[in-house]
């Protein structure tokens, strides 16, 4: 029997795992820029968990977690999209393992994250996608963007 928790810190291990994965499984090669993501991620999502800037939901089938999705509030300029709150979300981390796939359970944990956001009155919640996830998010309600972002070069 399938079953979705809250995330607490002590899940940190398993989140950046989830997100290794995430990123190899989307085509990133498994390489030293990833391990030196996650040795900085673990950390990071420990610490944001307590201080409640991440609210993480981990699904299971009995005692092996088998799905996982986070949702981070940032300190936010009111804008036209929402010009009342000081705070945006940002999904992430959505993660299901892949012998558990299309089963819905992606699309069980977006519905927790929104449904977070919205108990905290966050009417922007934005995130990014593979090409190959596009209408998971779509047929969830996102909408793609006008968004751009720079990026330094990393060095491993």
């Amino acid at each position: 029997m399938l079953e979705t928790r809250v995330a607490t810190p002590a899940d940190a291990k398993l989140i950046t795992h989830h997100r290794h994965r995430m990123f190899v499984d989307a085509g990133r090669p498994d390489n030293q820029v990833l391990e030196v993501m996650s040795r900085n991620f673990e950390p990071w999502v420990a610490k944001a968990i307590e201080n409640g800037k991440y609210i993480g939901w981990l699904t299971s089938d009995g005692d092996r977690v088998v799905a996982g999705a986070g949702l981070m509030i940032h300190d936010w300029a009111p804008h036209p999209l929402d010009p009342r709150s000081a705070h945006r979300g940002y999904l992430l981390n959505v993660y299901v393992e892949p012998e558990y796939r299309r089963r819905k359970l992606a699309s069980h944990l977006i519905e927790r994250a929104l449904a977070e956001a919205r108990h905290r009155r966050i009417r922007v919640v934005s995130l990014h996608s593979t090409e190959a996830a596009h209408r998971l998010y779509e047929s969830n309600g996102f909408r793609s963007t006008n968004e751009m972002f720079y990026v330094e070069p990393v060095e491993p």
